[in-house]
């Protein structure tokens, strides 16, 4: 049966899915590119099997997923394509209003997490689809992730710039997982031998990506707006693990948002075998 496969359209996801395109038998999978915030309601839905998604969405609605083990999209530290814009220093922005990019959920609860629990500030977010220096003219902070916020950290401008998963890291110690690969519990049951198929293959493209991050760069579309060397630094910063450190970071994430109301409950880790 066909595994219908979410794909974040971000220069964070290229080495591994280049991986798996270029190394393994992909005529059982359909591909369905899109940012995260369209990819989460797409597995919400059932629309796609499996997806690396926002770590928030699994924490919304654990009840229906579970995870590909040892494999994420994390920092342990600098992550350098999530960051919060701030005409101000992040010290100051108590009651100050932040624009949040559209692409997201996890990174603005990431934002919310750290603005209460780090600084102690109370603030007011809205959501906009405005480029950074427009963004900037309405609202005191913009959040940016994925390729909008490499664009803009390269880009000249004279605003603060705060890395959020050095921010966690300085905050807790605990590596930050921005996605995890969330597998629908049905479709677990329904394609079981094909999704541990995936799983063995995931593994060993993650594998082959940490070795050819060179290679992946020459070719990928990145080159368009980034250098193959600066391409290559910027995977290195990149985690695609999900050890017990991992896991234990995103159970602390997951326990102040619980706290902070902005999911229902804390959920419990259940991994696909």
């Amino acid at each position: 049966m066909e595994i219908r496969i979410g794909e974040i359209e971000y220069a964070n996801c290229t080495p591994i899915f280049t991986a798996l395109k270029k190394n393994f038998d992909c005529s059982g999978y359909h591909f369905v590119r899109e940012v995260p915030s369209a990819l989460n309601a797409m597995l919400s839905k059932g629309e796609v099997d499996v997806s690396p998604s926002s770590s928030i969405e699994y924490g919304k609605s654990f009840e229906k997923y579970c995870l590909m083990p040892q494999i994420s999209i994390s920092s342990i530290g600098a992550v350098k394509s999530v960051f919060l814009f701030s005409r101000i220093p992040i010290e100051n922005l108590h009651k100050k209003t932040i624009g949040l990019t559209t692409e997201s959920d996890t990174s603005v609860n990431l934002l919310k997490i750290i603005l209460k629990k780090k600084y102690g500030h109370d603030n007011e977010y809205q959501r906009t689809p405005l480029p950074l220096k427009e963004a900037l003219q309405a609202n005191e902070g913009l959040l940016l992730i994925g390729d909008a916020a490499l664009k803009a950290s390269l880009s000249e401008h004279h605003f603060h710039v705060y890395d959020l998963g050095q921010q966690w890291y300085e905050f807790t110690g605990l590596p930050f997982v921005f996605a995890l690969w969330i597998v629908r519990r049905e479709a677990a049951a329904r394609k079981h031998t094909e999704m541990l198929l995936l799983r063995d293959n995931l593994l060993l493209a993650k594998k082959l990506a940490y070795d050819s991050y060179d290679s992946i760069a020459l070719d990928s579309r990145e080159r368009e707006w980034m250098s193959a060397s600066a391409l290559v630094d910027y995977w290195k910063t990149i985690s695609y693990d999900l050890t017990a450190d991992h896991l234990k970071g995103l159970e602390t994430f997951y326990r102040y948002a619980a706290e902070m109301e902005l999911i229902p409950t804390q959920p419990e880790i259940s991994l696909f075998s």
